[in-house]
């Protein structure tokens, strides 16, 4: 019975017959026979690999190995070799992000993780801001500079963690790819103009499978693909697509939601016989990028922050003193102050509830939250808490217009899954304090962690996972928050 090989890519051991008169088939013929009884399907090969047959077969007594992968038009033969002396074939998986890249390497048929590192995205040399990013694109030099960083940031991940692994890059003979449809289109050196402006139009949404090498990816087995993820719109990209792969909410009767929050705020809402999504701007307040301490998750960021009638008490990673606030600090910080009174209803600090720590900061009222001698404070202005309203007021916009095209309740949807850091860090009752997130049953939402590097590695390890991203993307409907009235509208009552 025919087993088709389960992953993107895998070894089988090819015990091949030893040709005769009576079976005089070609080289080709005999080890394309032998796989399609194997698997059920027809490989195809390439000059490259069928070059080394006539001598790599007989030399061997016809007993070898072969390395399969999905190829464009089903499997693909990549490699050839006597057996005892083949490799298990790894890949790949990458979240390309714009402010961090995460990289995988694994295993895909034991689905085994050998290594994984995250890097710092290197075009926040050229700007923080992925606007900004677009603009300096719109030159081919920019554009090329863009693609560049993020290529040769994609060979040293291949070096560091083949050597992390105990591996090497040339046993590397898939990639899969999950971004933003902006990163996406940097890495491919796409013109991303258009992406953000009237009528938001990215130059493609869905990409075939390609060679590694073709796109500058160099380290590995030259047969190598890279599947890259499609996207459905200019702010919904194959990242959230790899978030829905990973949480499996395409699968499932009951409606869920998935949350993404990073640069932007991504939303989906579904089951397995429908689903809508879309995106708007929330998040650079919670990323810290735009407060003024406002900072990555890293050594010296406040994580946690508690008041209680003892005083104010915090965590700090790394246990050292801190130098600002990151994503989960900011939440649990304006949760606190607001259930102390500290900061009323419409976010305006209340000098007499916190007359020992709130003074003013370059020329406007601010909460102290730490102070020590010869060291800069970490504090929070009025101005910041504004900002902050914003973002939590267009993140619950997003949710509710979200609902409302559907016509259903908060209370209708059966899970929320929190992706990424603010799934991981951020305490979902603090969300919900300061109505960033609907006030449900606070075991109805789940972490997910890294979602779209978590699809990414879905799409290894799982042949029919691509095929599954075509169905998912056939199931969703798009919402413009961009040219959306009642966004505007809603918007405006959310700001508390």
């Amino acid at each position: 019975m025919p087993s088709p090989p389960r992953s993107c890519v895998t070894r089988i051991q090819c015990p091949l017959s030893s040709p005769s008169l009576g079976d005089n088939r070609s080289h080709e013929a005999r080890l394309r026979q032998f796989i399609q009884e194997e698997t059920g399907e027809d490989p195809s090969m390439g000059l490259r690999l069928v070059k080394t047959l006539s001598g790599l077969l007989p030399q061997n007594g016809y007993q070898v190995e072969a390395i399969l992968a999905q190829g464009p038009c089903g499997l693909e033969v990549q490699e050839v070799t006597p057996p005892g002396h083949g490799y298990p074939p790894l890949g790949l998986a990458v979240d390309l992000g714009s402010t961090s890249v995460v990289f995988y390497l694994m295993n895909p048929a034991t689905e085994e993780v050998l290594a994984s590192r995250s890097y710092t995205n290197p075009q926040r040399e050229i700007s923080e801001d992925i606007l900004s990013r677009i603009l300096h694109a719109s030159d081919p030099a920019g554009l090329e500079q863009l693609r560049k960083m993020v290529v040769n940031l994609f060979n040293q991940a291949i070096t560091d963690l083949s050597s992390e692994g105990g591996s090497h890059p040339s046993r590397i003979h898939y990639v899969t790819v999950a971004g933003n449809t902006t990163m996406i289109h940097f890495l491919l050196g796409l013109d991303p103009s258009h992406i953000c402006k009237e009528p938001y139009i990215p130059v493609a949404n869905r990409f075939d499978l390609v060679r590694a090498r073709e796109l500058g990816i160099s380290d590995l087995h030259p047969a190598a693909w890279a599947y890259i993820f499609p996207n459905v719109g200019s702010y919904f990209g194959g990242d959230l697509l790899a978030g829905i792969l990973a949480t499996g909410m395409h699968k499932r009767e009951a409606i869920s939601m998935l949350v993404d929050v990073g640069t932007n705020a991504e939303v989906v809402l579904g089951n397995r016989d429908w689903m809508v999504a879309c995106a708007g701007a929330a998040g650079p307040a919670l990323e810290g990028g735009i407060l003024s301490c406002g900072m990555r998750a890293q050594p010296g960021a406040i994580e946690r922050v508690e008041i209680d009638p003892n005083g104010l008490n915090f965590k700090v990673i790394g246990e050292v003193p801190p130098t600002g606030l990151c994503g989960s600090g900011i939440i649990d910080l304006l949760a606190a102050m607001f259930q102390a009174g500290i900061v009323d209803q419409t976010g305006k600090l209340v000098p007499s509830r916190a007359p020992d720590r709130i003074e003013e900061v370059k020329g406007e009222p601010a909460y102290v939250v730490w102070e020590e001698a010869g060291r800069p404070k970490v504090y929070i202005t009025q101005s910041d808490i504004k900002n902050l309203i914003r973002s939590k007021g267009a993140m619950y916009t997003i949710l509710n217009v979200v609902i409302q095209s559907v016509g259903v309740e908060f209370q209708d949807i059966d899970r929320f899954y929190v992706a990424g850091a603010f799934g991981n860090y951020v305490d979902p009752a603090k969300a919900v304090t300061i109505g960033m997130l609907p006030d449900v049953a606070l075991e109805r939402f789940q972490g997910v962690g890294n979602a779209a590097g978590k699809g990414a590695i879905i799409a290894l390890a799982q042949r029919q996972a691509q095929k599954e991203i075509e169905l998912i993307c056939s199931k969703l409907t798009y919402l413009e928050m961009n040219v959306r009235g009642d966004f505007m509208s809603q918007l405006t009552g959310a700001l508390f």
